[in-house]
């Protein structure tokens, strides 16, 4: 059974230019700023703060993409994904505060795994992470920086985000 969205279209926009507003209170120079969103949703979502924070500063951070697929530890236990390639962002991430931008926070895997991407990519001076959703039930310790939710869910339930750019609808839902 499928519930109604717990996050719709409106409320994942606002939720979006409030994050905006905190990673530019955490980075007061903007111009140090670089967003990486986690393919495929969190580089959908690192898109959208770019525009927010242009919006509010008048200066777009860099965006780039930060493919984990060959870094998790759990490859064998979860479906096939194909690899997608890291796109580092024009002047890269040397000296740089990079957002690491994914849709769920979860067990705290894709992030670990984003970690040792981030090494190949080049030396952040600091490295923060923004959720849309973070439903908790870490098996490392993690935390994000900038959330847009908190969602506790049980185990055997699953939060799914939905973006127009990939699904052709927009929410987030809890699905059993």
């Amino acid at each position: 059974m499928t519930a109604d969205y717990v996050l719709s279209e409106s409320d994942i926009a606002r939720t979006l230019k409030r994050i905006a507003h905190e990673i530019i209170e955490g980075t007061p120079d903007s111009s140090q700023l670089v967003l990486l969103g986690i393919p495929t949703r969190g580089a959908i979502l690192a898109k959208r703060l770019a525009q927010h924070v242009a919006d509010i500063t008048g200066t777009t951070p860099p965006v780039g993409s930060l493919d984990v697929t060959m870094y998790r530890d759990d490859l064998s236990e979860s479906a096939m994904r194909v690899p997608q390639p890291s796109k580092a962002p024009e002047g890269g991430i040397d000296d740089r505060v990079v957002v690491l931008v994914d849709d769920v926070l979860f067990s705290g895997r894709t992030v670990r795994a984003a970690f040792d991407a981030l090494i190949d990519l080049g030396r952040p001076r600091a490295v923060r992470l923004a959720v849309l959703v973070d439903r908790g039930h870490r098996e490392f310790p993690i935390r994000a920086d900038y959330v847009g939710k908190n969602l506790p869910s049980a185990l055997h339930e699953r939060v799914s985000v939905y973006l127009d750019e990939v699904d052709h609808e927009e929410g987030v839902r809890v699905e059993r």
